[in-house]
């Protein structure tokens, strides 16, 4: 049970710190010492800690129990002391152990855990992941909504020695299975009952899972390898504090301890492995920059902690500041958002594209409601709010005439309604925003900055949060480097990363991972991008062919294009749309006859006819097809993509809407390269009439 009532006493702390050292050597990561000498673990040292480094010559791997060297620097920013997830812990326990670190909800009470009751917490869930028998280097999947459960299922998984993996909710059975048969996982942590079930149909093919626990509502059905919350919470007890810092002194910061899941092209997920470094480095990197001082911020956790925006902000840069986490409710992204942010005034939200688009819509439709008055005021204000918003981004801070009372009219009671009254830096992150979004906070003097990196790098890799500039990601992190290879003449490359932050590799994928890394270290993003005189960041394109929505989701389009093809034989072509987008879209041709020069014409092809006769549909025209939405053709479509959406890997990569277009793609008519590769922004620019009333009615 999450207990907020009784303090754990100081002395309890002293069972998790290390015990005295050896003298340690100097740290050098190239230093050539023996055979022999080189089993020992390599040791740095400062006045408040030693740190262990695991020793290897690799700057990357795929093996789930191999160290990395990590890309220190000499001074500066990049040379600080590596350390583990438990010793940033123990710095916020330490310090501010009576300081709120988890408020939520149970039973409609609200209730507090303190930083050192949550820190015995995670003591407590990894003594009964021991006792479960989680192996070393094995995954700890967690399925289900932000939570006090998923935070301490998620370090407590770490100091026990495993890999932490997020799965998403959305995800289908078979995904979860991928997932957690990908981590070799041993536990998995299920929200609910609905959760559950997924595992349960996929359990017999996990032969590595040893338990389940489901921390929200009682179990429906009895099973020796099923857990409530409360039962796996005390399944630990009698493992003793001594076993567990073992455990936890073993732990090096350049070995692997987190999991995150993404969606490369091909369609199978890649689990990229974080190292303790590469998290508790980043957390305090991002710290700094935001707030140098400890226990001031309060943020609301309520985005998907599967991925690394929203673990990153909420469970280790809040570790890293001393924060207190709020928990929204599992229908936040449904409307109860705005409810939270109102409860709790948190210092700083980040919302990825989808949320602010939201937000901006509630906000116009309640101010279409308003009278004539309300909104000549509104325009007047918002007008003087982005000519205020303009000049301060660009330094020049001045404040147009009748600001301040745009600011206490509008404003003020705009970020009020908002729950934003406190807010200090409200960003965006996961992907790309629209430039009207921006400009629309921006006239309420409320500015939305941009973050851009990748799961591959820990999560940030540029920011903008003291400076900014609309339309641009930001500056690079200090301690990090950018690197545009094979830039254009507009300067326009592909963005590599160099840091502390970039990722140690994909689990069991060499390949993959040789392909996103380069022999010298350096992360190819597949993102095409440029700088500015001032060194802002903009990124202009993507090489990668991956689609990433209005709600940050990542989704491959070539796997779906193909599935879909496959249970439609009738359709030629097929290209998914949705980049920016609140949902997808697809683009469909009808098989047809080819002229002798291989441009395509107004027949349907004979597979297609054969179709329509026992259709008992008398068409032999495309254009006859589409002018008449052929009924019959039309359904067996629509049941095509119906029967893909039903094994689609999540609720994100359904198709919503679709559209058949008038002739075929071909080389000739530019739609396809000479090889046959579909040229998607050329399909994009010729159909954009199209798209855009996909996504207008």
């Amino acid at each position: 049970m999450l207990e907020g009532k009784t303090d754990v006493p100081p002395a309890a702390l002293k069972t998790s710190t290390f015990p005295p050292a050896k003298p340690p050597r100097t740290f050098n990561q190239d230093d050539k010492t023996s055979p022999k000498e080189r089993k020992k673990s390599v040791t740095l040292m400062s006045a408040e800690l030693v740190t262990m480094l695991a020793p290897t010559e690799m700057l990357f791997t795929s093996e789930r129990n191999q160290p990395v060297r990590l890309r220190m620097e000499g001074s500066g920013p990049g040379s600080e002391i590596p350390i583990t997830i438990h010793q940033l812990f123990l710095e916020a326990v330490e310090s501010y152990g009576d300081h709120p670190a988890l408020v939520f909800k149970k039973n409609g009470q609200t209730m507090t855990l303190t930083w050192r009751q949550y820190y015995e917490q995670c003591r407590t869930a990894a003594k009964s992941f021991l006792k479960l028998g989680l192996e070393r280097f094995h995954g700890v999947g967690i399925l289900g909504f932000n939570s006090p459960e998923w935070f301490i299922s998620d370090i407590g998984c770490i100091l026990a020695g495993g890999l932490a993996a997020g799965i998403y909710t959305t995800n289908s059975a078979e995904a979860c299975h991928y997932v957690a048969s990908n981590c070799e996982a041993n536990v998995l942590v299920v929200e609910n009952q609905y959760q559950l079930e997924k595992i349960l149909k996929v359990k017999s093919q996990l032969p590595h899972l040893k338990a389940i626990v489901q921390y929200e509502g009682e179990l429906e059905q009895k099973a020796e390898f099923l857990y409530t919350w409360d039962q796996f919470m005390k399944l630990g007890e009698n493992i003793p504090n001594k076993k567990l810092n073992a455990v936890i002194e073993s732990l090096r910061p350049n070995e692997c301890c987190s999991l995150i899941y993404t969606s490369g092209t091909t369609g199978n997920p890649k689990g990229v492995m974080l190292s303790h470094d590469n998290i508790t480095w980043t957390a305090r990197t991002v710290s700094k920059i935001i707030n140098p001082h400890c226990c001031e911020e309060v943020l609301v956790s309520y985005l998907p902690l599967s991925h690394i925006a929203a673990q990153m902000m909420d469970i280790w840069c809040s570790m890293s500041l001393v924060a207190t986490a709020h928990f929204a409710e599992p229908d936040a992204l449904k409307g109860s958002l705005v409810n939270t942010l109102k409860e709790v005034h948190p210092t700083g939200f980040l919302g990825v594209p989808r949320v602010w688009e939201k937000i901006q819509e509630r906000m116009k439709a309640v101010g279409a409601k308003g009278s004539a008055l309300r909104k000549r005021v509104a325009d007047w204000a918002k007008a003087i709010g982005l000519q205020y918003s303009y000049s301060a981004m660009n330094g020049e801070n001045e404040v147009p005439w009748g600001f301040m009372l745009a600011n206490n009219l509008v404003f003020k009671k705009v970020r009020s309604e908002l729950g934003l009254d406190r807010c200090k830096l409200t960003c965006t992150g996961a992907a790309p925003i629209t430039k009207d979004t921006l400009d629309y906070f921006m006239s309420l003097s409320i500015p939305v900055k941009e973050l851009y990196g990748m799961s591959e790098s820990s999560g940030p890799h540029t920011v903008s949060i003291h400076e900014y500039r609309i339309g641009s990601v930001g500056k690079v992190m200090p301690g990090c480097k950018t690197k545009l290879e094979n830039p254009d003449a507009d300067g326009n490359g592909e963005v590599c990363f160099w840091g502390r932050h970039v990722f140690m590799g994909y689990l069991n994928m060499p390949d993959k991972t040789t392909e996103a890394l380069d022999e010298q270290g350096w992360l190819h993003s597949g993102d095409v991008g440029k700088h500015d005189e001032d060194n802002f960041l903009y990124i202009t394109g993507r090489i990668k062919e991956i689609i990433i929505t209005a709600g940050g989701e990542n989704i491959p389009p070539v796997p779906i294009e193909d599935a879909v093809k496959l249970e439609l034989p009738i359709i030629s072509n097929a290209m998914l749309i949705g980049d920016k987008q609140k949902f997808l879209c697809m683009l469909l041709t009808l098989k047809c006859v080819v002229d002798n020069e291989g441009n395509p014409t107004d027949t349907l092809s004979p597979e297609v006819l054969d179709v329509c006769r026992k259709l008992d549909v008398r068409t032999t025209k495309v254009s006859e097809v589409i002018a008449n939405k052929e009924p019959a053709l039309y359904k067996v479509i629509q049941e095509g993509i119906n029967q893909f959406n039903k094994r689609s890997t999540s609720n994100a990569q359904k198709i919503q809407k679709w559209i058949l277009l008038e002739k075929d793609f071909s080389v000739n008519g530019g739609e396809l390269g000479p090889t046959m590769k579909l040229r998607r922004p050329i399909v994009a620019k010729m159909y954009q009439d199209k798209i855009n009333k996909l996504y207008s009615r």
